[in-house]
Parts: structure tokens; sequence; C-alpha cells
């Protein structure tokens, strides 16, 4: 049975009839989020605190997650390395893994898990078999009264709950936190209307943007994400949005991974996007970037790059169907601008798609039967 509106379960997202979606006001409401989460002084602190003593006792940090939350959980890794590599403290032992990969195999030391709405069966399974290792617990959720806050030590609280299913806080609110604990590591002081005005600014470039790059990709079939760094991680969340949202296939890997054999996949019917905002190391990661979309147009794949707005115009411009451009982030650490920045440029390239497909991304078709009872399937075992 396809429900309607009247027929929604408690707890859904609103399901309506037409645009404007709940997942277009829910990246509307995001440069909002910066200032409560700065304001959680305290919590960082504390999650900051947990990490310095895992690492002086030699012990790792695994920061674990599913879905978009691993994609945070990457995103937050890279953030506290951030915030260790700023203070010369080694940052190798800081890494993201899966939730279950983490349940399966617990690790010593310090379990922070992402966890939007904190009830991911994998999730709490990874804390609780931290928990059970002698391992220290955290959370970063939007929710602390769920199960997973049960089993963390300590809980750094987002303030917004996504009200959609394509989540779009549920991604840049765990950035946000990783940002404030990683300036909080690195003994960084860093203002909330610095990070604000970065995200605004991002956000209306993309939204000027998105529509054209969108055009340019728009039809045909499956989408590749590539991206290094950082952008590997932006990569694997706009595969997510794209399959979620816009219910194309899509997938999102690393740069270099693109060019070791996926492309034989692909064909005109294809389209590549690219992603380079992380300033580190950036003429490096511009010439593998500029060599997979030569390659990809080669093929006849089209193709679409997301450039921090630093890059000179005429880069691959040969090889570029359509661009966008991302503000640098002045005043920013590297991987705080490159992450928040990107996660504008990717919402918002999805939410054109999502008009360019006439597609509901809210409730990511779970008002169908079969998407309903597959979720079910999943959640239950």
């Amino acid at each position: 049975m396809t429900l309607t509106p009247e027929s929604l379960p408690d707890g859904y997202p609103e399901l309506r009839p037409g645009p404007p979606w709940v997942t277009e006001e829910m990246v509307a409401a995001e440069p909002g989020l910066v200032e409560p989460i700065w304001a959680e002084s305290r919590a960082a602190e504390a999650v900051a605190d947990r990490v310095r003593r895992a690492l002086g006792a030699g012990n790792p940090v695994a920061v674990v997650g599913c879905g978009t939350s691993e994609h945070g959980a990457m995103a937050v890794a890279a953030l506290i390395r951030e915030g260790l590599q700023e203070r010369g403290i080694p940052s190798w032992a800081v890494v993201a893994r899966q939730a279950l990969e983490a349940a399966l195999d617990p690790w010593p030391g310090l379990c922070l898990a992402i966890s939007h709405e904190a009830g991911t069966r994998a999730t709490l399974a990874a804390l609780e078999a931290a928990r059970s290792d002698g391992a220290s617990t955290a959370l970063i959720t939007a929710t602390p009264n769920g199960p997973c806050a049960v089993a963390a030590d300590l809980v750094f609280t987002t303030p917004l709950v996504d009200r959609a299913w394509c989540h779009t806080v549920g991604y840049l609110s765990p950035i946000l936190a990783g940002g404030r604990i990683g300036a909080a590591i690195g003994g960084r002081e860093l203002a909330a209307s610095t990070v604000r005005a970065h995200l605004e600014a991002a956000g209306a470039a993309a939204a000027d943007q998105a529509g054209p790059v969108a055009a340019g990709i728009a039809a045909g079939g499956p989408l590749e994400c590539a991206g290094s760094g950082t952008d590997a991680i932006a990569a694997r969340e706009l595969a997510l949005k794209v399959e979620e949202g816009v219910q194309r296939p899509a997938v999102g890997r690393d740069l270099e991974t693109v060019l070791h054999g996926h492309l034989v996949a692909r064909d005109a019917q294809s389209a590549l996007v690219v992603l380079v905002t992380d300033g580190r190391a950036q003429e490096r990661r511009l010439a593998r970037a500029a060599r997979c979309l030569a390659a990809a147009t080669r093929i006849g794949i089209r193709t679409a790059a997301i450039v921090r707005d630093d890059v000179p115009v005429q880069w691959a411009a040969a090889a570029i169907g359509v661009r966008m451009a991302v503000p640098r982030g002045e005043g920013l650490p590297q991987a705080l601008a490159a992450l928040t920045g990107s996660a504008m440029a990717l919402q918002h390239l999805t939410l054109a798609l999502v008009r360019a497909a006439g597609t509901n991304p809210d409730l990511i078709r779970r008002e169908q039967a079969p998407y309903r009872e597959a979720a079910a399937l999943a959640e239950d075992g």
C-alpha cells in the first residue's frame, strides 16, 4: 500500500504533493546550526579530553556511524586529526570506522559515535561493544534521549533534528561539532560568526550555480562522484544524497580509485562529478583530478567539477562540462572550510537534480510499500 498524507505513521516526514520539499527547508536552516553548536564548549572540551586521554595511553580513537552518519564520522575524524596536527600531536590513531565493523571488532581507547537520531542498531552495538571492552564512549547526536545515548559516557547534542530522511542537517551537524572539537583540541580561537559567514557564502554560491550544473549531468545513467582528502568524504555523501533524493544510481569513490578500472563500466549515458575543495596539497590533487576528467571526457562521460574559487578558470577547462566554485573559507582551518563548503555545494546540487528529476526526496521512497518493508527488514535485523 502506498501511504497518503493521512495514513503516515508517527515519526514519518511530512508527505507533500510537490515542492518546496522539507529537505529544502532543512538546507535553508543550516546556517542557524553554527551558534548553538559553538556554544557547546563544555561538550567539545569533554570530547577533546577523551581524545587526548586515549591517545596519551597509546590507544586509538574510533569514530563510528552508518549511512549519512558514517560520512559524518569520516569528517569528524578528519577534523580531530586537523586539531591534533595543529598541536604537533601524531594523529594517525584517529580512524573512522563503519559501525557494524566496530561492533564486531571493538577497540580500546575511545569510541565516538555519530547517530543523528541516536537509534541506529549497528551504532548502538558499536558503543556497547566498546564499553564492554573497557573503552570510553561518546556520542554526537540531535536526539540526546535516544537509545545510543544510554551507551555513551558523554553526549554532544546538536540543536536540530532533520525532518527529512534525505539527511542534510544530519550530515552538517556532526561536521560542525567536529570542527568545534577540533578547535578545542588545537587550542584555536575560532568565532562562530566566521564559520556562519562561510556557510552562508557557500550556500549562496551553490544556490546560484547548482541549476546549470544539474542540467549538465541530469539526464542519463549512473553518476560517479570522486574526490581526494576531505573531498572523498563529500563525494560519498553526494552519491548517497543522489541515490536517496534523486533515486538515481550513484557511487562515491576516492579520486585515484576511479582511474583504476571503474571507468570501464561507464559510457556516454554516465556522468562524473569531481570535487577539489580541499586546499591541502591542492596542486597534486588538481593534477590527478584533471587526468580523471580528461579520461572521462575521452569516453564521452558528461563531467562536472566542484572546486575552490581560487582554482583558475582555465584549469582542465577542456574536460569540464559544467563547474561550481566554493568559497575557500578565509580564517577557517582547511579541512573545516572544505567540508562545510562542499556540504553546501553537494546539497544544493542534489536539490537541483531533484527538481530536474521530479522526485520527492523527503521520505526516500518509504511511502511506497516495497521500500518501506525493505527498510523494516534492514532495521529489524
